[in-house]
This record gives C-alpha cells, sequence and structure tokens, in this order.
C-alpha cells in the first residue's frame, strides 16, 4: 500500500519513549509509529460482518470449547501478521 506523508505533534515523553522501543526491536521509529496508527485506525472501525469470516477456513473439531477456538482463531491470525511483518 502506498503511503502519504503527514505531520503529528507528540509530547516527548511519547516519542522518548518511541525511541526506546525503535532501538530494542530494532525497526526505525517511523515503523513504530506507523503501527500505532494502524492500530488506533482498525479499533475505530465499524465492521460490517464478524471479523474472521473471510480470513478463517477452519474447522471446529466438536470436543473443542469456544474457548479453545477463540484461541486457535487468534493463534491462526497472529501467525499470518507475524509472516506479514516478516516479509517486509
Amino acid at each position: 500500500m502506498a503511503k502519504k506523508r503527514t505531520m503529528v505533534y507528540a509530547d516527548e515523553e511519547d516519542l522518548a519513549i518511541i525511541k526506546e522501543a525503535a532501538k530494542r526491536y530494532g525497526v526505525s521509529e517511523a515503523e513504530i509509529i506507523r503501527n500505532a496508527i494502524h492500530r488506533a485506525a482498525m479499533s475505530s472501525r465499524i465492521w460490517e460482518e464478524p471479523f474472521f469470516t473471510r480470513t478463517s477456513k477452519r474447522l471446529t473439531p466438536r470436543d473443542e470449547t469456544p474457548r479453545e477456538a477463540k484461541k486457535a482463531v487468534w493463534d491462526e491470525q497472529y501467525e499470518k501478521y507475524r509472516q506479514m511483518r516478516d516479509e517486509r
């Protein structure tokens, strides 16, 4: 996806935390900020359908509890996210 430049104002304390996180994870400060913006945008989005309907193709075993099913779906989604992130 194409990126567009924008300007934001941030507290000095927040910028110091971002700088520390970027150093710890070995990524740029811009990457930390882009990820935060993406998470904020996604958390504000209004979904018109259940969250995993298109992305999860798993079949639920009959003996799986709802808690186990939820964890399995989240694990699947996290693995997809990790793979996408590692490809960058």
